[in-house]
């Protein structure tokens, strides 16, 4: 930012200038000539959906991004943004990032419904009944942060070795490091998985949990040493069933659905539809889990 341009409205949000300014200046801190992922990091109720729309599609027209995510902004704008993008025939949002984790689910409320709703449709022959049916081939991605609580899933033993060595935790936003009663009712209940299914670290449980409750989960996992990050590699080998997962909801902050979710079945059946007759559902797409060894 220029400290002589004293007029810096336009230097910011979602508005056309502010992202062809924003883009041109990060190319050329990245000395590259595209970027592959373009995040708006928040949304700017002060600018239209369409002018925030057809600023992203410009960019990715003019081959400086190559696919659109969006980060922290209400479902309903997200569904807008990629309607008005496919009946305009621009670029949508492919990914999603927020807040998400055991330690704060209400991520599950809207955004996750949102993005399955949001996928791409095909349709695929199956030569069992010489039927075609549609399909959702995909759903926008999720990339959700704070999965292991701003780094206070933790055990106790690893607390105590904290607090003894001086390590501490994370302080960012203020000076409390230690755990809450909630997030060490939570640890417990993550150690209590680890230790039945045989996994060595609680964070690669919770990281698990977000992976296998939806698709298409890509977590952004911080960390500041190398263990860290080997431990959060197990992520990928653990394989939780439902009752497990049912289990570690149960220790949660209480959660609800709310209106009008809440009128439903967890599986998105009307018992008021179910009266007049019996409809099988087709399944959703169901998470990919760890690789078959």
């Amino acid at each position: 930012m220029n400290p002589n341009v004293k007029q810096t409205a336009n230097y910011t949000g979602g508005n056309v200038k502010s992202l062809h300014m924003s883009v041109r200046d990060s190319l050329k801190k990245l000395r590259t000539d595209y970027i592959d992922l373009l995040y708006i990091h928040w949304w700017d109720f002060d600018v239209t959906i369409e002018e925030v729309m057809d600023g992203l599609h410009n960019l990715v027209a003019a081959g400086k991004v190559l696919y659109l995510g969006i980060s922290d902004s209400p479902a309903w704008v997200v569904s807008q943004a990629n309607q008005y993008a496919k009946m305009a025939g621009k670029t949508p949002f492919v990914v999603y990032q927020g807040k998400w984790g055991l330690t704060d689910r209400s991520f599950e409320r809207d955004i996750i419904p949102m993005a399955r709703a949001n996928g791409t449709f095909s349709v695929s022959f199956s030569a069992l009944n010489n039927q075609s049916l549609p399909r959702t081939l995909a759903g926008l991605a999720l990339a959700p942060w704070n999965v292991l609580g701003a780094g206070r899933i933790r055990t106790d033993e690893e607390e105590e070795r904290r607090e003894k060595t001086g390590e501490k935790g994370r302080q960012f936003f203020g000076p409390e490091w230690k755990r809450t009663p909630e997030e060490v009712k939570i640890s417990r209940a993550l150690e209590k998985v680890a230790k039945e299914i045989g996994a060595k670290n609680i964070t690669a449980v919770a990281i698990a949990y977000v992976m296998q409750k939806t698709p298409y989960v890509f977590p952004i996992i911080g960390g500041h040493r190398i263990e860290q990050l080997d431990q959060n590699l197990e992520a990928l080998e653990i394989t939780l069933t439902p009752e497990k997962i049912k289990f570690l909801e149960s220790e949660t902050p209480p959660f609800d659905i709310g209106f009008p979710m809440g009128l439903y079945d967890p599986d998105g059946n009307n018992f008021m539809v179910n009266v007049g007759a019996y409809y099988q559902r087709v399944p959703d797409a169901q998470p990919l889990g760890p690789a078959a060894k």
